[in-house]
């Protein structure tokens, strides 16, 4: 929503076109403008020029399969995260040391795969009229697909930091547990990180 309120174009996938259009539909009525579309996944990877992976850590590997052909060449901001199978709050570290680094492992196809936006809650960004005071991590081994994924970040009202290679990609996603274990025990619904500079 905030990447079409910024003049992004936004296509919504998934693995059924129905369910992605009627996505786009309440996201367009929010918006008061048609400028989202709803795809299944594969057309809207063949269509979109950078791909935004934002599914569950059990599809992942499948949904990045299903549309490896299209994702040739592109850069991929990686969303996915880990979640332990019996306790959400728990960090789980996947055998390729993240789920970024399994995505990348999978694409051999000169896709650029970085990983961002793990740490930031939806209740935030729902709210177009406020300020997100959260920042983003963003970890890739290729520069310019990093600076994709911070200009994406600062589009959408946000403030992204350069966290490093990839293989860091294993702190940030193991961060969302640590806050969502924050919420809870501190009954808030949005934690999330800001990084100061002395």
């Amino acid at each position: 929503m905030r990447w079409a309120h910024a003049g992004h174009t936004v296509i919504i996938g998934s693995r059924d076109a129905e369910k992605a259009r009627r996505a786009a539909e309440e996201l367009n009525l929010a918006l008061g403008n048609p400028v989202v579309a709803g795809e299944d996944n594969l057309t809207a990877a063949t269509k979109a020029d950078v791909v935004v992976l934002s599914v569950p850590y059990a599809a992942h590997r499948d949904t990045i399969l299903s549309v490896k052909d299209a994702l040739a060449g592109k850069v991929i901001v990686d969303v996915t995260v880990p979640i332990h199978p019996t306790d959400f709050l728990r960090v789980m570290v996947p055998e390729g040391g993240s789920a970024s680094k399994e995505a990348q492992a999978l694409l051999d196809n000169g896709a650029r795969v970085v990983t961002a936006f793990q740490n930031i809650s939806a209740t935030h960004l729902k709210k177009l009229d406020a300020t997100v005071d959260c920042d983003v991590l963003v970890c890739g081994d290729d520069d310019a697909a990093k600076q994709v994924g911070m200009r994406l970040a600062q589009d959408a009202g946000m403030k992204a930091w350069d966290a490093g290679p990839l293989d860091n990609a294993s702190v940030v996603e193991g961060l969302t547990p640590v806050l969502l274990g924050i919420n809870r025990r501190h009954k808030v619904k949005g934690a999330g990180l800001r990084i100061t500079l002395a």
